[in-house]
């Protein structure tokens, strides 16, 4: 049954105005807004993608999680113990979180509540769906495969490990992106794991349980 082994590749923990790349921090800054904080961490890792800026607080913190598992370290200026190797455009994409789109969708309410300033916004419309994160990752990456986001009461990595280790198993992807982005009223968190069937050890005594509570 080895053949069915799948291995923890990396992992990426936004949170507290800090980015945690595979147990090392590599972005902190002083407390400060979310918006700043994304701004800040875009132009720290010389991130070339002007679409960043008009995407909602939810897709930004997917989207900077993706970019440090699924980008080259080139690209980023990151050592080979801080970046895994870039993946294959096969990769699945899983995600989860509490509060779905509910940040943004306060925010539109808020632009359709006055009467005296009525104003529809399409591009806040646009992200009142949490799953569209998974389309700014999968355009960016020209990603294929399956993608999925859930909406539970708390981050469910027994749901997370079987889902992935199913598409993995039944040749559905040759890598998992798989994780929580949770953001809501300024309190946000993002946790990601790469996870394939290439071997790797290094996290062999850990699981996506363990790391997301690190």
């Amino acid at each position: 049954m080895t053949q069915n082994k799948t291995y923890i590749q990396s992992y990426c923990t936004i949170q507290n105005n800090e980015i945690v790349l595979n147990g090392t921090s590599i972005f902190k800054i002083e407390p400060t807004a979310f918006a700043d904080f994304s701004k800040q961490a875009y132009r720290n890792f010389d991130i070339n993608y002007p679409k960043f800026f008009k995407m909602d607080s939810l897709s930004k913190l997917a989207f900077l999680g993706a970019e440090l598992l699924l980008k080259s370290k080139t690209e980023l200026n990151l050592s080979d113990t801080e970046l895994t190797k870039q993946t294959e455009n096969n990769t699945a994409i899983l995600l989860a979180n509490k509060s779905s789109s509910l940040d943004t969708d306060v925010k539109y309410q808020e632009s359709i509540s006055d009467k005296e300033n009525y104003y529809p916004s399409p591009a806040v419309f646009v992200y009142t769906l949490p799953n569209i994160c998974l389309g700014e990752i999968s355009i960016r990456h020209q990603l294929k495969s399956e993608n999925s986001f859930f909406i539970f009461d708390a981050f469910n990595p027994e749901f997370m490990t079987s889902y992935a280790n199913t598409l993995l198993h039944t040749n559905k992807a040759e890598r998992v992106l798989c994780g929580w982005v949770e953001f809501f009223n300024e309190e946000y968190k993002s946790f990601l794991c790469l996870i394939g069937k290439e071997e790797n050890q290094k996290y062999q005594n850990e699981t996506i349980e363990t790391l997301y509570n690190k």
